[in-house]
């Protein structure tokens, strides 16, 4: 009893902070395991406290704002997190309609504030947050600046129409880069927007409204939400990207791993997929609990955001010279890893972000990227200010800061910069060399054996052997794998040599314009800064490197060393004079696809543009696929670029 008043009080808190407050103090999966936690107590004691967030559906109307009692309820879904969970709701609801056969919708959970559109006459009346689930707060002021709510509908009868607002990953980032106080995450910028009494701040975050239901009709009858699905689209309305249709839970299945595949890949945020069943006839025979219907399931995916303690700082030297601040975390599981650090990326971020020692954080992991640092969740009493180191961590020179970094002012001579670029040049994007790992490139510079790049070709076995732990074997590997990178072609040495903001896509793009690395070592600055996709720090930064003495050495000393870099040779074949940008879910690794493109002659474009002739789209292709759409671009399916090779 101790433990479920505890939960009840803290889970009651939290979700005043998020609901009232849009400002969460933990992460989704952390209130979901107290919830749960919560629900498997009220089940061994059978009781329910009067208090209890299991008996309530979202949170209270604000005061700030007008109060519209909703003319049909708006529930809560129901939660699964594994297939087991999904098969016994399947279970149920096959028992309780006596078919095995029941057709349901499939759709993205999108993760952003619900809200109810009220239209009568075939015009907007007003716009609700969905409160308690029976009465919301009136933002209709505010819901009006949003681009995809349409103002008036050809429908003429009274409706309400319900989906999510939300934030585009792609907005948060041109928001954040232009404000001095970033937005946290796209959700609660959304739901901040909305729930706020200026609605001039509503509209500067650009908002979408997905429509993905209707809940209450005076005169129109749906068999489904098939019908449902249509019904919006044909009104003007944003009905989802993503609705599909199975009947038997092998297929749901699929098509819930499908959704977590494009997850990653869409521009904005979904925390899972909801599964309802599609006749409005059984949804009418299942009916709903105090809090959820029957006939719906929202299937939640492994969390990729979650909050800890921020513990302490540590200051890396990179191979430019720059001093980049590493976070150590207070441990925790996110996303099928134990996460224990995370980016931060400089001081003028950790500024905006108010981030200091001792405070509660939240981190995000997408994919297989350290995670980054998004905002704090709070304060405590033992929180402090992160401080800028004086001196070089490596080397002790001082830290000299240009702009929003910090940089080494004794880039010539310190250990962590000559090691860096060291490993960087020895990487398997780089010359390859496979057994100079980073590990092996310390021991050997700390030796006394490599101290610049060049010095990688001196290398012999009595240096190799003299080191703990080389034997003839690995000795002999290393050297034969160090004579081998001798041939190298042009872009891959570019991206070798680790010039400051040079990458392999725009190291290909100077082995394309220069052909051989003489024809780049005479280049001027006029000409870099016309290069396709290069701007003016990007030239800079190429033009700054073959103009100094030292690097042009270096290069001389590689060619003296015996290391021959093969002319660009530009492909020809089947795409030929193409650009190509791929999207969505295809077959192979994208980084596969990329070099069949380039070895038939094509190029590839990561965005797109005017300057593209085709998208490739894959399965859950989303706002590129639109955007190519809306410039009229061709289109090819991944088995169109197969059969075009």
């Amino acid at each position: 009893m101790e433990e479920m008043k505890d939960l009840v009080l803290k889970l009651n808190m939290y979700a005043d902070k998020y609901y009232n407050l849009d400002a969460p103090i933990v992460s989704d999966i952390e209130y979901d395991m107290m919830y749960d936690r919560l629900v498997v107590l009220e089940q061994i004691t059978g009781i329910v406290l009067d208090n209890s967030p299991t008996k309530k559906v979202g949170g209270k109307a604000s005061v700030k704002f007008e109060s519209y009692e909703h003319k049909s309820r708006l529930y809560s879904l129901a939660k699964s997190q594994s297939n087991t969970d999904l098969e016994a709701w399947w279970k149920r609801i096959t028992t309780l309609l006596s078919s095995d056969k029941i057709l349901c919708s499939c759709e993205y959970k999108y993760d952003g504030l619900t809200v109810n559109l009220t239209y009568n006459n075939g015009r907007l009346l007003r716009a609700t947050t969905r409160g308690d689930g029976i009465k919301g707060e009136n933002v209709t002021t505010q819901a009006k600046t949003i681009r995809t709510i349409p103002h008036t509908i050809a429908y003429t009868g009274e409706i309400e129409v319900q989906g999510e607002c939300i934030m585009r990953l792609s907005e948060l980032e041109n928001y954040n880069n232009t404000h001095d106080i970033p937005l946290k995450n796209a959700r609660n910028a959304a739901a901040g927007a909305l729930r706020n009494l200026d609605a001039k701040v509503t509209a500067e975050r650009n908002l979408d409204f997905m429509a993905y239901s209707v809940g209450y009709s005076a005169d129109m009858h749906f068999d489904g939400q098939k019908e449902i699905v249509e019904f919006l689209k044909s009104n003007g309305f944003t009905a989802g990207d993503y609705v599909q249709f199975a009947d038997n839970m092998t297929d749901i299945i699929d098509k819930i791993k499908g959704i977590g595949t494009a997850r990653p890949t869409l521009d904005y945020l979904i925390d899972g997929a909801v599964i309802k069943v599609n006749s409005i006839n059984m949804r009418d025979e299942l009916g709903s609990t105090e809090k959820a219907p029957r006939w719906a399931i929202a299937f939640k995916y492994e969390a990729d955001e979650i909050s800890t303690i921020l513990k302490d700082v540590v200051w890396q030297v990179a191979r430019t010279g720059k001093i980049n601040p590493l976070a150590i975390l207070e441990s925790v599981e996110l996303a099928g890893a134990t996460i224990s650090r995370a980016t931060l990326n400089n001081m003028d971020d950790i500024a905006r972000k108010d981030i200091k020692l001792g405070s509660r954080v939240f981190i995000r992991r997408s994919n297989d990227v350290i995670p980054e640092i998004l905002g704090v969740a709070e304060h405590n009493e033992q929180s402090t200010d992160i401080k800028a180191p004086e001196f070089c961590p490596s080397c002790g020179a001082r830290v000299r800061r240009e702009g929003s970094f910090l940089y080494c002012d004794n880039i010539s001579n310190c250990g962590a910069v000559n090691i860096g670029k060291i490993t960087h040049f020895a990487s398997r994007d780089a010359m390859d060399i496979e057994g100079l790992s980073d590990r092996t490139i310390t021991e050997l510079y700390n030796g006394g054996y490599i101290r610049s790049i060049a010095d990688i070709y001196r290398l012999d076995s009595t240096m190799l052997l003299s080191v703990d732990g080389f034997k003839d074997k690995k000795t002999d590997k290393i050297l034969k794998a160090i004579h081998a990178s001798k041939n190298v072609g042009l872009s891959k040495f570019i991206f070798a040599l680790g010039i400051g903001n040079i990458g392999k896509k725009s190291a290909t793009v100077l082995a394309e314009k220069y052909i051989s690395i003489d024809r780049l070592m005479d280049c001027n600055a006029e000409e870099l800064v016309a290069l396709s996709d290069f701007g003016e720090i990007m030239a800079k930064s190429v033009y700054d490197y073959i103009t100094n003495d030292i690097n042009i050495k270096l290069i001389a000393d590689l060619l003296e060393e015996g290391v021959n870099v093969a002319d660009f040779e530009v492909s020809s074949g089947v795409l030929s004079g193409l650009t190509i940008c791929l999207t969505g879910s295809i077959p192979i690794p994208r980084g596969k696809a990329k070099e069949l493109v380039v070895a038939n002659g094509g190029k590839v474009s990561d965005t797109v543009s005017k300057m593209v002739n085709v998208v490739v789209v894959g399965e859950d292709a989303g706002s590129k696929l639109a955007k190519a759409t809306k410039l009229g671009l061709e289109i090819w399916s991944y088995e169109d670029l197969i059969s075009k090779l």
